[in-house]
């Protein structure tokens, strides 16, 4: 059935005290997406971020974002005084200053979790700690130690909780459980908001469809918890790093620096780590996008001592053994692939047995000179189209990359008169096109530039910092998007 949405992360949605959450504004968009006649609300990971910001380099593959806990909310349950958090109210809502965050936002939320101990319902509490205790115990008990050692990842920690000695685990416990109570109160919270969110935006018709990156961050709980999935050394150090080669976006490859999984073991234990992580991803969203899906297909595999992407090698991945694995576990499950990037005939096979809808991404279909599978003639029903992603320019940006010969065949394919209607005539493309859903960066309805972009791959600082102003969602903008969505039945 065709469909459409709007790709906006929460930390963008507009929110007074410094970063989009989980309160009163999202549930706003939800009504601003039901008004322009959407059927999807796209968001980034929701994991906790660490050094860099990134949504795709996370303290856990399961647990959620404090950041996006609204502070109101637990105001309203008597858990905060509004002048407890006045500190985080800033005059800038055009981007996250994720410092001024870290630094304020966990004193706050500490507050919170001292009350909780008084007034809170700890029996519901410990329901949901047992009910995920799989994973969050470890995920608690690492991000005290993280609290409590000055030595940044868990990599530079003493011997005896590098290597978690049950011994020295259970001192650590004895003498810091608020501390540990406390993250798993965060994750309590974070469950409650989201869920109470979630369940707003599908009653009014809104799917959500969340994105689960393919690797996980070396400094996370999961890789502490059980370095056995991973390709690490005897020092427990990274033996090898993900990464992608070069190419248009970075002339030297993109090194991501996460560890690469031992899919050899994975598989002697029938994939039970990618069901349960799959399985989790399912509970927070409607429709799982996995990032880079092609690493499934074969990884590029780029030496940890390298300093860049280039001199990286292709090693095979476990293809169709893993899915086929998540299907007699889970059944049919509603996965979007992000198939961009270097594909192979291999790629394509893959995604053809997976069945799985693939990307259509229109800023990769206009090279004057040669044919794409990005071109709007060239795309299929089952597969998802998009005018750009979280890692593109914004339509009108990218218009004003183009060279005049590549202008030329855009304006002539999309029969372009005016260069002010040109960002929106390639939405309408998008949306007009034979793509069972079409998704759009609300930057590219708000007709923004280049400094709304939300992230520059391969450059650190400076990204996912962008946010929407509330004045932008205005009645007449959903009711011209709420046109053309009918317009092409959507």
């Amino acid at each position: 059935m065709r469909g459409s949405g709007i790709l906006l992360h929460i930390s963008s949605l507009p929110n007074p005290y410094g970063i989009g959450t989980f309160g009163k504004e999202a549930y706003e968009f939800v009504d601003f997406l039901k008004k322009s006649g959407q059927k999807y609300w796209q968001v980034l990971p929701l994991g906790p971020t660490s050094y860099g910001d990134s949504p795709y380099q996370t303290f856990s593959a399961f647990a959620g974002n404090p950041y996006f806990i609204d502070l109101d909310l637990l105001c309203e349950k008597n858990l905060l005084e509004k002048k407890e958090y006045a500190v985080l109210r800033t005059e800038n809502q055009d981007a996250v200053d994720f410092s001024f965050q870290y630094q304020y936002r966990f004193r706050i939320l500490k507050l919170a979790f001292n009350r909780f101990l008084k007034i809170g319902d700890f029996d519901d509490f410990m329901e949901f700690a047992a009910a995920n205790c799989e994973w969050l115990d470890d995920y608690a008990m690492f991000m005290a130690i993280k609290d409590n050692m000055p030595e940044g990842n868990w990599g530079g920690w003493r011997d005896n909780l590098k290597t978690r000695q049950p011994e020295a685990l259970e001192l650590f416990r004895s003498r810091h459980l608020d501390d540990i109570n406390f993250w798993k109160f965060l994750q309590y919270e974070f469950a409650k908001q989201w869920q109470a969110l979630k369940t707003y935006a599908n009653e009014n018709g809104i799917k959500i469809i969340g994105d689960m990156p393919i690797y996980v961050a070396y400094d996370s709980s999961d890789v502490w918890a059980n370095p056995k999935y991973w390709q690490l050394d005897s020092e427990l150090n990274p033996a090898a790093v993900a990464g992608v080669p070069p190419d248009s976006f970075a002339v030297t490859g993109q090194l991501w620096g996460n560890p690469l999984y031992n899919y050899d073991l994975m598989e002697n234990e029938g994939y039970q780590w990618w069901i349960k992580r799959i399985s989790e991803s399912l509970k927070l969203f409607d429709v799982v996008r996995i990032d880079h899906f092609r690493g499934f297909e074969a990884y590029y595999s780029v030496p940890f001592t390298d300093k860049t992407a280039e001199n990286g090698v292709w090693v095979k991945g476990p293809g169709m053994r893993l899915f086929t694995k998540v299907k007699e576990a889970l059944g049919d499950v509603n996965i979007i692939a992000e198939d961009l990037g270097f594909l192979t005939k291999e790629v394509y096979d893959l995604l053809r047995d997976c069945g799985y809808p693939g990307m259509k991404i229109l800023q990769f279909g206009f090279n004057s000179e040669s044919d794409s599978e990005y071109s709007p003639h060239n795309y299929v029903k089952n597969s998802i189209v998009y005018t750009g992603t979280h890692d593109n320019l914004p339509i009108e940006a990218w218009i004003g990359t183009l060279s005049e010969e590549n202008y030329q065949y855009f304006t002539d394919y999309l029969q372009i008169k005016n260069r002010n209607d040109a960002g929106f005539r390639a939405i309408l493309e998008c949306l007009k096109s034979v793509c069972d859903t079409a998704v759009i960066p609300m930057q590219d309805y708000l007709g923004l530039g280049e400094e709304a972009r939300f992230n520059r791959p391969s450059f650190l600082g400076g990204n996912w910092v962008w946010r929407i102003r509330k004045s932008a969602l205005t009645p007449k903008l959903a009711e011209k998007i709420n046109y053309w969505v009918k317009v092409f039945r959507r």
